[in-house]
């Protein structure tokens, strides 16, 4: 990714540690919503089991951009989308911008994939609008787009593979707000959504602050920054100055994974406690050993192997759901034990793959 992606590879070799490996032909039928009508979050949804193709008619290349990797999410993203491109035998060509901040290195990174022979292109978009005008032109062209992940605010899109990050934050809130019922004693929460701008954490930010109305939760802090772990580290450690009796930090899985360490450095591990609104190898040890009390799983590499399917579909002619995602819950010290890693989670020792043949 950046000058720092190294250490994001020898970080998620550590972590992800527990993980297994799933068998490429196995993930599927997999539990999933579907919107209808489709690119509307509020419209209705139908529960359906997702079955994904045997193989693709021939070696379609496929453009697919992310915003970073430098964070074990993204790596589960990597890893779905090209353990599934090869199960299906597609060719893909994977690109990443190098943060939220890099708009437009992002806009060239998908000219050049489609001035290049893409005929598919699978976006992890870092602005929600930003991104419309590009997904236009590309679909002008006959083009397919597939948003994935964090969401394009586009009706030009081909389909969605994707969960509803306002429910992400919804359900971390729900969980807090059950903890601290109105009438119980206020606690004092910071929160820190992770990118202002990105269009998930504009969802998650308005699902956590709506899911905590009513309950005993005081919001003291609401810090936004990009998703690396000196940025988070840094609004924690000053946000824990400012406030000396905070309770929860809470917010990105990148944030939650730099507290633990800076809690356990100023001895706040019993003062102050960790959740997050999305999953990585991070957060998932973290809840194994009491670190992180919870978070909801948006089964990541399911979404980025749905990705691809749905691509290779439109490209076959084959029928395809225009709106799909898997469907969430949220993972605690109670059922962590239940949880499958796989669905979620790159496996132990994967490094980011930018190229299948």
């Amino acid at each position: 990714m950046r000058k720092i992606i190294l250490g994001l590879m020898a970080t998620a070799a550590i972590t992800a540690s527990a993980v297994s490996s799933v068998s490429a032909e196995n993930w599927f039928p997999y539990p999933v919503q579907v919107w209808e009508p489709a690119f509307n979050m509020k419209s209705p949804r139908k529960d359906i089991k997702y079955e994904a193709l045997e193989k693709a008619s021939t070696k379609h290349e496929i453009c697919v951009s992310f915003p970073h990797m430098k964070d074990a999410y993204w790596l589960g993203v990597n890893y779905g989308v090209t353990e599934e491109a090869k199960r299906l035998g597609v060719k893909v060509q994977v690109v990443e911008a190098g943060g939220y901040t890099e708009l437009n290195k992002q806009i060239s990174q998908i000219e050049d994939c489609v001035a290049a022979g893409a005929k598919a292109v699978i976006i992890g978009a870092i602005s929600a609008d930003g991104i419309a005008n590009l997904v236009k032109e590309i679909a002008g062209k006959g083009i397919p787009v597939i948003d994935v992940i964090n969401g394009i605010n586009s009706m030009e899109l081909t389909a969605k593979s994707l969960v509803s990050f306002g429910e992400m934050g919804a359900k971390t809130g729900e969980y807090l707000a059950k903890l601290h019922p109105a009438g119980s004693g206020k606690v004092k929460v910071a929160w820190f959504p992770g990118p202002a701008g990105a269009g998930w954490v504009e969802a998650g930010n308005s699902g956590f602050a709506e899911a905590i109305k009513g309950s005993d939760i005081e919001l003291v802090e609401t810090k936004y920054g990009d998703t690396g772990k000196e940025v988070q580290a840094k609004l924690v450690e000053d946000t824990l100055t400012t406030h000396p009796d905070l309770k929860y930090i809470v917010g990105t899985a990148v944030t939650a994974e730099a507290a633990v360490p800076i809690l356990r450095s100023q001895d706040l591990t019993d003062n102050v406690k960790i959740a997050a609104y999305y999953f990585t190898p991070g957060v998932y040890q973290g809840i194994k050993r009491g670190q992180i009390l919870a978070a909801p799983t948006d089964s990541t590499a399911v979404q980025g192997r749905i990705a691809v399917d749905i691509a290779v579909r439109v490209l076959d002619g084959k029928p395809y759901e225009k709106h799909v995602g898997p469907k969430l819950y949220v993972v605690s010290g109670d059922n962590v034990k239940d949880f499958d890693p796989t669905s979620t989670l790159a496996p132990n020792g994967f490094k980011p793959v930018f190229r299948v043949e």
